[in-house]
């Protein structure tokens, strides 16, 4: 039950209404497209709407500026995670995950893999979204 569960939501949570290998047409007056009816073991249909349908049924899956389409709550809130999630990985026996990045499989962000020591030096801290602006901004074409 709670991998159905699981894998109903993450069809509909984690992708776009329609992709656009799934549009097989575009008419004057009628939009084709695929789709897979699970009711039917996955089966693969196509389905053809009024132009005006197709739109209106893909401008519901379009959310409001500024709402987000997976909100965290309970013990994932931001507000309870710091305390939550240790109880929790506790609780389940997990074992807790280290700080140290050259703790992960044996990877040590320092190691140079030529001299083989610990000579790789930090030059720039990214920020945490989005493109490193400064060390692309040459490559990038001017806007002027």
């Amino acid at each position: 039950m709670i991998k159905a569960v699981s894998e109903y939501l993450g069809r509909y949570t984690h992708k776009v209404a329609i992709s656009n290998h799934r549009i097989m047409d575009i008419g004057p007056q009628k939009t084709t497209f695929g789709y897979k009816d699970y009711r039917q073991g996955a089966k693969k249909l196509v389905m053809g709407l009024d132009n005006m349908e197709f739109i209106r049924r893909f401008s519901m899956h379009v959310l409001p500026k500024g709402l987000v389409r997976i909100r965290h709550f309970g013990i994932l809130s931001s507000s309870a995670k710091q305390g939550t999630i240790p109880l929790v990985h506790q609780v389940l026996g997990a074992a807790q995950l280290p700080v140290d990045p050259r703790a992960l499989a044996q990877y040590n962000p320092q190691y140079c893999p030529y001299c083989q020591k610990e000579t790789m030096v930090s030059i720039q801290r990214l920020p945490k979204r989005g493109p490193p602006r400064t060390v692309f901004s040459a490559l990038l074409p001017s806007k002027n």
